[in-house]
């Protein structure tokens, strides 16, 4: 007979046994704990969590946050990415794991290291012990990481024989100290009288106020010129109790007309900027702000050296954590021409409205001038123009004909002094009246009623046909905002008549009617080159070849324009100038008209452009001839 005590042995060891079972079961594990502080690390905010001091006693959400955030320093609110390294190490109830840490320290910068987060069991629960040490292991009590940074060198601009546009030049800032001024009006007074003498426009109406609410040893800035402008005024505002200057360099064009609106400025970011690309930029930063300066800032602006310290002591050296070269901005490769650039300026300096040139290398297709007049500052209207081309476009009516074989240049296209189409009644400047002449004379001449007769030898897509065939219309990819034309097609009869010489619906740009010389001259369309390196992706395919015959016969035309027609105020002008005049109405008024003129001699393709300049012999042919005497022969 078995003993009942031991029959419950087995029973006894089966319920001990059962019962450290559960008591493994039930101990936690620290990885839930160690995964919710990282989450919360990684978002910026902890002050939710259970936390430990390092001598083990609870520590406030708002005390662990306080003390996060203070270690963060200057990364704090950066993006931070944190990831365990194998398992956590548990020796009873202390439990410490490795975290690989990385900052985004700025755009294209990150910074990664590893740390140690321990833990500690209290009451069946994990809790992080955090400390400084915790975020980074250099860190102590009150200590914070900084970041320094050191600013790149901006990339320059370069011109077609690789030499800097934009370069380093010097400037004077002009400012003001309150405490130093007598009479703030005598101030403003002097500043004005200074400024219009070097033709500098500034609104100080706003400054007596500005100096009023600033410390009295403030430097209130009203604006910065060139060290050369500035020498001119020195000695007038240096004898102006108050005023004061600060010497510096900036990132300039060689003057300050030089293809200002094409090349573009800048300068210190701005506050918009900055909201509008939140982390990017530091407010010590010179970004692009117009023209290439901007389109290619991320290029031209290169990379900060970044380090993160730890600050120490004046007089002691900061301790580095973690640094990363500046790497200095790359270089913009142009095709522009100092000479030719600054003579089509020059060229157009005494315009007061809007107007604009672009000139051409017929050989390599570049482009070596793309001027805008006074008038057209801040927008670059040689590439970007939207108007109607006038007589220019005759050209392309010209050559459609040619080609289609529907005229010769010796065809009789009679020139009355009226022409209606469709009820639409069309006539000639002047009302002149040429007859039954040739094609070439009304060219030469410029006769619109005969070029509106030719409108149906061309059909409803003749015109913009043929005006692709050099350019026009079509997309053009030249590493610089362009407009390439709009040409009119499928018009009632009054629309394609108008068309047929320039009016109408057709809107173009001084620089594709230049492309369109080139290709003249050249026998064939290639999109001209602006800029080199960064090479722009999608340039447009070359042209077909143009009929040897009519393009010649074109030609021909071009030139008597310039012996015996609309331009023959150039006929002495050296060399084999070819070119077309316009004259274009661009509202209810006939007075109203834009001045053009375009055309080609030797290797040089041009096109003028003055906004409301009235006739093309009054504005843009004069232009032009100074152009060409300011380049002589090149």
């Amino acid at each position: 007979m078995v003993s009942p005590l031991r029959r419950l042995t087995p029973l006894v060891a089966g319920l001990v046994l059962a019962g450290t079972l559960v008591a493994c079961s039930s101990t936690p594990k620290p990885d839930g704990a160690l995964n919710d502080f990282l989450a919360a690390w990684g978002k910026g905010k902890i002050d939710a969590l259970s936390l430990l001091t390092a001598a083990g006693t609870p520590m406030t959400g708002a005390f662990g946050q306080k003390l996060l955030t203070n270690a963060e320093g200057d990364l704090a609110g950066k993006p931070v990415k944190l990831a365990v390294k194998g398992k956590p190490v548990v020796k009873k109830n202390d439990a410490s794991a490795a975290v690989a840490v990385t900052w985004t320290v700025t755009d294209g910068v990150d910074w990664t290291y590893e740390t140690t987060v321990a833990l500690q069991l209290k009451d069946k629960t994990w809790e992080v012990v955090l400390t400084p040490k915790t975020i980074q292991p250099d860190l102590t009590t009150n200590d914070k990481l900084a970041v320094q940074s050191t600013s790149a060198n901006r990339g320059s601009i370069l011109d077609g024989a690789g030499q800097p546009l934009v370069a380093s030049r010097p400037v004077v800032t002009i400012g003001v100290e309150p405490k130093v001024v007598v009479d703030i009006n005598q101030v403003v007074k002097n500043l004005g009288d200074a400024f219009k003498q070097v033709n500098v426009s500034a609104d100080l109406s706003g400054l007596p106020a500005q100096v009023r609410s600033a410390k009295p040893d403030a430097f209130v800035q009203v604006i910065t010129l060139r060290k050369e402008v500035f020498d001119q005024i020195s000695a007038k505002l240096n004898s102006t109790p108050g005023v004061i200057t600060r010497n510096s360099t900036q990132s300039l064009a060689p003057s300050s007309q030089f293809a200002r609106a094409l090349i573009g400025t800048s300068g210190p970011v701005t506050k918009e900027i900055m909201d509008k690309n939140p982390g990017k930029y530091k407010i010590t930063d010179v970004v692009g702000l117009s023209g290439l300066q901007q389109k290619y800032d991320t290029q031209l602006r290169g990379t900060s050296g970044i380090s993160v310290v730890i600050p120490q002591p004046t007089g002691t050296p900061d301790k580095k954590l973690f640094s990363s070269d500046a790497k200095d901005g790359a270089t913009i490769k142009t095709t522009l021409d100092v000479n030719m650039q600054n003579a089509a300026e020059a060229a157009l300096a005494g315009t007061t409205q809007r107007s604009a040139m672009v000139v051409i290398k017929i050989s390599t297709n570049q482009i070596l001038a793309v001027a805008n007049g006074p008038g057209a500052a801040p927008n670059n209207f040689a590439l970007t123009g939207q108007v109607p081309p006038g007589s220019m476009f005759k050209t392309i009516t010209a050559l459609g004909v040619l080609v289609n074989g529907s005229a010769t240049a010796d065809s009789t296209v009679a020139c009355p002094a009226t022409l209606t189409v469709d009820g639409r009644t069309f006539k000639n400047a002047g009302n002149e009246a040429f007859g039954n002449v040739p094609l070439h004379q009304d060219f030469a001449q410029s006769c619109n009623t005969a070029f509106a007769s030719l409108a149906p030898k061309l059909g409803a897509t003749g015109l913009a046909d043929t005006a692709k065939t050099v350019g026009i219309g079509i997309p053009w990819s030249l590493g610089a905002d362009v407009f390439t034309g709009k040409v009119s097609q499928n018009g009632s009869p009054s629309e394609q008549a108008a068309a047929a010489f320039g009016q109408g619906t057709t809107l173009i740009s001084p620089m594709v009617m230049a492309g369109e010389a080139a290709a003249i001259a050249r026998g064939q369309w290639k999109q001209p080159a602006l800029i080199l390196d960064p090479a722009p992706t999608g340039v447009a395919t070359d042209g077909p070849a143009l009929p040897q015959g009519p393009v010649d016969a074109l030609r021909g035309m071009m030139r008597e324009v310039v012996t015996d027609g609309t331009a023959k105020q150039l006929k002495n002008i050296p060399g084999d100038l070819r070119g077309k005049t316009g004259t274009a109405e661009f509202d209810s008024n006939p007075a109203h008209t834009h001045s053009w003129f375009m055309g080609f001699r030797g290797d040089i393709a041009f096109c003028v452009f003055v906004e409301n300049g009235g006739a093309s012999t009054a504005a843009a042919v004069p232009i032009a001839g100074t152009f060409f005497n300011k380049i002589g022969n090149s």
